[in-house]
């Protein structure tokens, strides 16, 4: 495993992050496609044998089951010093006024409700989730300060927005002596390039790190285009998959594959990894075997003419954000 500096810090991560949205109880919250706790506790075990300290959450998975499932495991098979911790705050936990957002009665809710989910007495990164239409960023941004002054959480990330967004936030906490985000959680694979526009740039020069989200592009990039419809692997609809572009660029990913003799989830995961703007990706995994294929994809070094190749079909799309 290899180990990075997180953006403009002195915290070290592993190249790749765990992404914990699969772990939960199924009958809890939306993902009931959450495999568990004896499977999720497999999962978080051999990623940490295989070096994995960076592990991804949010309140909002399975209803808080996935913290609840992440915090056993990890007190359970790890020292939470080596651990980098994180998880989110926005979406509601429950029904009725204040159930979501970023006000400040919401973040010092919702911080204390995550701790004792995972058992810990801080959080290496907390992270907001979307951005919160409806609060004024001063009253979050102060929130957020008073968290990391309190030892309660370490870093603040932010997740999913505009770049004008999230500069406003980042001038806002500049301006008033707080705490400023060290990392965004965007969006970004073969398939969804849009941060290439404006928020990459913003990041590069911030010295921000950039953990993306959904490198597989809902596991559309692992397999031939006509074997999944217009549902991705989760049983989400993905409109935004359906472009001829995509498919073009899902066969040039199959075609890489059989030439290095690799799975395609590799080609598709060493390509975010090539670019030197990206930290460590959020990789989802149900099963042990995916933890080592993601692994195995930090030993495939792409030329040149291979990024070319695999990047020369894309076409701009809308900007997604989800609210």
């Amino acid at each position: 495993m290899e180990y990075l500096k997180f953006g403009h810090t002195g915290l070290e991560v592993s190249r790749l992050a765990l992404g914990c949205m699969s772990f939960g109880e199924p009958e809890r919250g939306r993902e009931t496609w959450s495999i568990g706790e004896q499977e999720s506790s497999l999962v978080i075990k051999h990623a940490l044998k295989q070096g994995i300290n960076f592990f991804d959450t949010a309140n909002l998975y399975s209803q808080g089951s996935s913290e609840e499932i992440l915090g056993r495991a990890l007190k359970k098979y790890a020292k939470r010093h080596d651990i980098v911790l994180a998880s989110k705050i926005y979406f509601p936990m429950f029904t009725g006024p204040n159930a979501k957002g970023l006000s400040r009665k919401s973040i010092f809710r919702e911080i204390d409700a995550s701790l004792k989910r995972l058992q810990t007495d801080y959080l290496d990164l907390y992270i907001i989730h979307r951005w919160d239409y409806d609060t004024p960023i001063e009253e979050t941004m102060e929130a957020l300060h008073d968290l990391v002054k309190a030892g309660k959480v370490r870093y603040i990330g932010a997740s999913s927005m505009h770049a004008w967004q999230f500069q406003k936030a980042q001038f806002t906490a500049e301006k008033n002596g707080w705490t400023k985000f060290v990392s965004m959680q965007n969006l970004y694979n073969l398939l969804y390039r849009e941060e290439e526009r404006e928020m990459i740039g913003l990041l590069q020069d911030q010295k921000v790190a950039m953990t993306p989200w959904s490198p597989l592009a809902s596991g559309r990039l692992t397999r031939d285009p006509d074997t999944v419809g217009r549902r991705g692997l989760q049983g989400q609809d993905d409109p935004d998959y359906v472009q001829e572009a995509d498919r073009k660029i899902i066969l040039r990913v199959g075609e890489l594959a059989e030439k290095y003799q690799v799975t395609r989830s590799q080609i598709a995961t060493a390509w975010v990894l090539s670019k030197s703007f990206v930290t460590a990706p959020i990789i989802g995994a149900s099963k042990t075997k995916y933890i080592d294929d993601a692994v195995a994809a930090l030993d495939i070094h792409l030329t040149t003419d291979d990024i070319v190749y695999l990047e020369e079909p894309y076409l701009t799309r809308p900007i997604k954000y989800f609210r």
